[in-house]
């Protein structure tokens, strides 16, 4: 029998060998909104530069984008991504699976998320095509940025950055090994509802990040250059 996404999603918790600030876990890679609103999650298992975590980013109409970790930001995504933010808030955060395939995420009094995960033909062969791939070629810069190119279109989500700089300098790789389309059921943020899943008027990046400009959910690992005082900003300096 297949495992579901969250027996796959929570069974992987090893690091990866190699050299760089190395993550591995799960979450919501971005999901649009009809109201311009975006939402995504994070929750890491393991990382190398402190205790697993768990995040919720926002960003609203106007571009502004805030991140809430239930970890501080030098050792979360605000480590990364600070210097593109309004604000990196260390609160309460809850990722709750409320069944084999749907999730329920919220930022007590801010953020109420709840999705499902939805298998398609094309993530099926991608998926299909995760499993199989050799662990050196994850790590070859040149075959991500070769995915990057052929993703955005396969999945219909826009442009896709597997490979490049995080706002606050350091360099990144994002290996997602296995995804599925997210379907919301209800999102709302400070108590106003957010729509239905739609594309941004202008697809939405951090650094070179891009945000799919569908509901995507990954399962993998990232890595970062190590955070150099000297060359990168940090979560306490702009």
């Amino acid at each position: 029998m297949t495992p579901s996404p969250r027996e796959i999603a929570e069974g992987r918790r090893k690091l990866v060998d190699g050299l760089g600030e190395r993550f591995t876990g799960y979450g919501v890679m971005g999901a649009p909104f009809s109201s311009g609103h975006l939402l995504a999650t994070r929750r890491f298992h393991a990382t190398t530069v402190g205790p697993g975590y768990q995040s919720v980013w926002h960003r609203d109409p106007e571009g502004n984008w805030s991140i809430y970790s239930d970890a501080p930001a030098a050792v979360s995504c605000g480590r990364y991504f600070s210097s593109a933010l309004v604000g990196t808030d260390q609160c309460a955060v809850t990722m709750e699976w409320l069944s084999d395939s749907s999730m329920r995420v919220s930022v007590p009094g801010v953020i109420d998320w709840e999705f499902e995960l939805v298998p398609t033909t094309r993530t099926r062969m991608m998926n299909a095509m995760g499993r199989v791939m050799p662990e050196r070629m994850w790590r070859n810069a040149g075959v991500l940025r070769g995915m990057s190119a052929v993703a955005g279109p396969f999945l219909g989500v826009g442009k896709v950055g597997l490979v490049g700089d995080v706002p606050n300098g350091q360099w990144f790789r994002a290996t997602p090994r296995l995804v599925w389309t997210v379907r919301t059921i209800t999102a709302t943020v400070n108590g106003a509802d957010l729509g239905h899943d739609a594309p941004l008027p202008e697809q939405a990046k951090l650094g070179d990040f891009w945000i799919p400009q569908r509901g995507m959910f990954g399962v993998g690992n990232s890595w970062f250059e190590p955070l150099d005082p000297q060359r990168h900003r940090q979560p306490d300096r702009s």
